[in-house]
């Protein structure tokens, strides 16, 4: 049973002065034509912003491509979807029959775009410095936890610099099959390198994360074959 999203606007320290504005956030494109793609494109870009001038201002010593990755370590739909499940996103979520049936309360990418909705409902509903303020106090030990000693490169940058460093060629990525539906699509990456024969196979949700997947499993053959 769906519960009243009341309780999780009270979880969330929220109080919508237009309710219909919370309820729409937490509707799945599956559940109602009034759904929540619209408030999730403009939370997602609030949400960039609000982290970005965070960011910018706590590491004043960093870099763009080092505040670019330290924002895409807040900012991606794993950290969005956890935020989501800590707060029990899934249990207020309204969804089709279809949806329900498959597990869409469990989706991240389901769970991160009702975040994001969530965002932009609150930016309409109060404006921008509500908002930000909310923003700051969900993301509040996640950006303690960061520090310029701490951050990682993705897989993939880290393949790529590795080889560089060799000089030798890139890693290339071939893409092997794309299957699902639309909105729950599977990428599968095949990631080759000239220093080794055996190609690497990733998958992910979009070409991206396999990608990234398949950087990961070969930065892993490489660290067994150089021991």
């Amino acid at each position: 049973m769906i519960r009243d999203p009341k309780i999780l606007s009270g979880k969330l320290g929220l109080s919508f002065n237009n309710p219909d504005l919370f309820l729409t956030a937490l509707t799945h494109r599956s559940a109602s034509a009034k759904n929540n793609e619209r408030l999730e494109f403009l939370g997602d870009s609030i949400l960039g912003f609000v982290i970005a001038e965070i960011l910018y201002n706590k590491f004043a010593e960093a870099p763009e491509g080092v505040l670019s990755r330290l924002r895409a370590s807040l900012v991606n739909q794993d950290s969005l979807a956890e935020l989501a499940r800590e707060h029990r996103f899934g249990d207020y979520l309204l969804l089709g029959s279809g949806e329900l049936k498959s597990g869409g309360f469990r989706r991240e990418s389901i769970l991160s775009d009702a975040l994001e909705a969530v965002i932009g409902a609150l930016f309409l509903d109060q404006g921008v410095d509500v908002c930000k303020q909310w923003i700051e106090g969900l993301f509040q030990h996640r950006i303690q936890a960061l520090s310029l000693d701490n951050w990682q490169k993705d897989p993939k940058t880290q393949l790529q610099e590795l080889m560089q460093s060799k000089k030798i060629d890139l890693p290339e990525y071939t893409l092997l099959t794309m299957s699902g539906l639309p909105h729950e699509q599977t990428f599968k990456v095949k990631c080759t390198i000239p220093l080794l024969k055996d190609a690497c196979i990733g998958t992910g949700v979009s070409r991206k994360r396999a990608e990234q997947a398949a950087a990961e499993k070969m930065l892993q053959l490489l660290e067994k074959t150089d021991q």
